[in-house]
């Protein structure tokens, strides 16, 4: 590990580990006191190149309309599988009944 900078450090990381980002801010690191039994060795590790997943909303929390200029905008706060309250997001009404209209019960017919 060596300093770039005054607030950031380079990781010195296994040639397996390459590709990964190596410089990182000094609040991103924290102190670790190493425990020889939670040593994972790499060789059993599989990495996939492309890793993707894709978000799964759960559950509508709020709703919300913006006045524009000229027009409206309606937004929902989305809770997302896998992320607690405070990770949801306001994403556009539209768009979310669109891709999750079984989220929206009382618009269905």
């Amino acid at each position: 590990m060596r300093y770039v900078g005054k607030v950031a450090y380079e990781l010195e990381l296994p040639n397996e580990l390459a590709s990964e980002h190596l410089v990182f801010h000094v609040s991103m690191l924290k102190k670790c006191v190493g425990d020889p039994t939670s040593i994972i060795l790499l060789e059993r590790l599989e990495f996939k190149e492309n890793v993707s997943y894709e978000e799964v909303s759960v559950e509508i929390l709020d709703r919300q309309v913006k006045r524009l200029r000229n027009k409206e905008a309606a937004s929902v706060k989305v809770l997302w599988r896998h992320h607690l309250v405070e990770g949801a997001t306001w994403e556009a009404e539209a768009d979310m009944m669109y891709r999750y209209s079984h989220l929206f019960p009382a618009i269905q017919a």
